[in-house]
């Protein structure tokens, strides 16, 4: 920028210039004509001397005059531009500083609740890792803890997925300890556990009533021990209907955020700006279509167990016993085939009814059979298969074996699964 200033500077100094010195050009060669002719140019006597006195003052003058107005003028011109340069806004890096505080809310979100948030494993008491000797983890999943003395809230799908398996927790910072199954709703897919430890992180609990669509969201878990899984997003809807999703017997209307839930965020907390928990991570249907259960609803559960624990009648029997095959599902109604159409190419236009497998649990026997999470049942044993209740009736039926009919991307294929018995 100085370098400019000065070139201009230079450009005006010599268009100042220029004027006195081609006058003084001309006068030189008016003097040259008149010694040619004979005539003596200073020779008109004593008046003419003086007048020619004066003209030359005058002349120098007129020079003085023509060589500084010019040059004050484009100092002062060259002087504006440079400081109208030095006006031109500018981005300084030291003004990027602190945004990294300022404008990272779901960091500090993570950071005030993530230490109630546990990572579950389902251990399964039948097989046992060749090298450890300890039994090999059949599940995983994640939950939160709701009381000071060891009460944790999860999903009911994570507790209960596996006969002849056991609960174990592991806490945010390393320690692990056994669980114990107190309560379980497979209506709304809750359950809490209890561990033997007191003076826990708790997380608080918000009310999901207040919500609105568009609303920041932030979806939490630990899939991997000791490692939190944090994915964000916003409200998409507060009432999803369980009609909608194909839930029978269920009274709820879940939230739908494009937060991803994961495999291992399942059971997690679905936390507000403010780090209070107004939903339980449930399942994720595709990308930008997860769903979770609110806060209220399990507000009602929590109250229900707890009257149940003070009468006498906690959990402690057992879940109903059924044949066994290692998935979890969604039926795809309308709504949801729809939506799928339309953000994904890989769905097959014809397609009005099916069970979408979600999470499928390793070394299980559908696992074992070639199920993979994504796949669409649509028939199973040549009949059609239109809700997850027809796969509950298929695995009630004397039939040894499934022959199970899946859409996988565009392609029809067909598996066998051996369910296994309690």
């Amino acid at each position: 920028m100085a370098f400019r200033g000065s070139h201009r500077l230079e450009v005006i100094f010599k268009r100042c210039i220029a004027s006195p010195v081609l006058h003084s050009q001309a006068g030189n060669r008016k003097s040259s004509q008149l010694a040619i002719k004979g005539v003596d140019p200073n020779s008109n006597g004593n008046s003419g001397q003086y007048q020619q006195n004066g003209e030359q003052k005058e002349k120098g003058w007129r020079r003085l005059v023509r060589f500084f107005v010019p040059f004050s003028l484009g100092a002062a011109v060259s002087a504006a531009i440079i400081q109208r340069e030095d006006l031109t806004p500018t981005i300084a890096a030291s003004k990027m500083t602190g945004r990294r505080r300022d404008f990272n809310f779901i960091a500090d979100v993570v950071a005030g609740c993530a230490d109630s948030v546990v990572y579950i494993e389902i251990k399964d008491t039948r097989h046992f890792d060749y090298f450890s000797g300890q039994p090999i983890t059949a599940s995983n999943g994640s939950g939160f803890i709701i009381e000071q003395n060891g009460l944790i809230l999860t999903n009911a799908h994570v507790v209960i997925n596996k006969p002849h398996t056991m609960v174990q927790v592991r806490l945010s910072d390393g320690r692990t300890f056994p669980a114990t199954i107190e309560d379980v709703d497979q209506t709304s897919d809750l359950a809490t556990l209890r561990i033997q430890v007191n003076n826990l992180s708790v997380m608080r609990l918000g009310k999901s009533s207040t919500l609105r669509s568009g609303e920041w969201v932030v979806a939490l878990g630990s899939p991997l021990a000791l490692s939190n899984t944090v994915t964000a997003g916003v409200i998409s809807s507060t009432q999803r209907a369980s009609q909608e999703l194909g839930l029978r017997n269920r009274d709820i209307n879940y939230l739908q955020t494009d937060a991803a839930i994961t495999f291992g965020n399942s059971g997690g907390p679905l936390v507000n700006l403010d780090g209070e928990a107004i939903g339980v991570n449930s399942m994720k249907v595709t990308a930008g279509i997860s769903f979770a259960i609110p806060i209220d609803y399990v507000k009602v559960f929590l109250e229900r167990a707890a009257e149940k624990r003070k009468k006498g009648s906690a959990y402690k029997t057992g879940y109903p016993v059924k044949r066994y095959m290692g998935i979890t599902m969604l039926t795809l109604t309308p709504d949801i085939l729809f939506e799928l159409k339309s953000r994904s190419q890989n769905m097959p236009n014809n397609l009005t009814h099916g069970v979408l497998v979600w999470k499928v649990i390793v070394g299980s026997p559908a696992h074992s059979g070639g199920l993979q999470p994504g796949d669409i049942v649509t028939h199973i044993n040549k009949k059609e298969i239109k809700n997850s209740s027809d796969v509950y009736d298929a695995l009630a039926d004397n039939s040894k074996t499934l022959d199970i009919v899946i859409l996988r991307g565009v392609k029809q294929m067909h598996v066998t699964i051996t369910p296994e018995d309690p």
